[in-house]
């Protein structure tokens, strides 16, 4: 069993994704072929919250998905590392999604993503997003790691 953490340097290394679409701050947790565990801080200063919605702003559930999605990527790295600059981890489907309580300004959002099932480049995992404790949005995620001239 290894346990790791991944700081925001090294995650900007893995995913391919820059700001404003960076959805993980740091990992805290990294057990391989199992589970991973981090947080995004969600700020007042970030783009939605403009539009979503002006004088109660609320993280869309889609974002906090594409967050569990992130940090399922970095799972699979951290499982069995790829060549982030030859191949990317693309999300393929989500099913059994729930969104059960609103995430606003100044929470700090706890991603929890569990692998299912893994067969060669496909993972299935499941998601969840707390904060402080409270189940905010869940899903089982599908990802597949290719080839980026696919």
């Amino acid at each position: 069993m290894t346990k790791t953490t991944i700081e925001i340097d090294r995650i900007l290394t893995i995913l391919p994704h820059r700001w404003p679409f960076v959805l993980v701050d740091r990992v805290t947790e990294v057990i391989p072929h199992e589970v991973i565990r981090g947080h995004k801080c969600v700020s007042m200063n970030e783009p939605w919250f403009l539009g979503h919605y002006p004088g109660r702003p609320i993280m869309p559930g889609v974002l906090i998905l594409e967050a569990l999605a992130q940090i399922g990527g970095l799972l699979a790295y951290a499982s069995e590392p790829f060549d982030a600059q030859t191949s990317i981890m693309y999300f393929l489907g989500i099913d059994k999604a729930k969104f059960r309580r609103p995430v606003t300004p100044g929470d700090r959002l706890d991603l929890e993503v569990t692998v299912l099932h893994h067969r060669t480049n496909v993972w299935k995992l499941k998601g969840e997003a707390f904060v402080e404790g409270t189940l905010c949005a869940q899903g089982e995620l599908l990802a597949s790691v290719v080839d980026r001239k696919d």
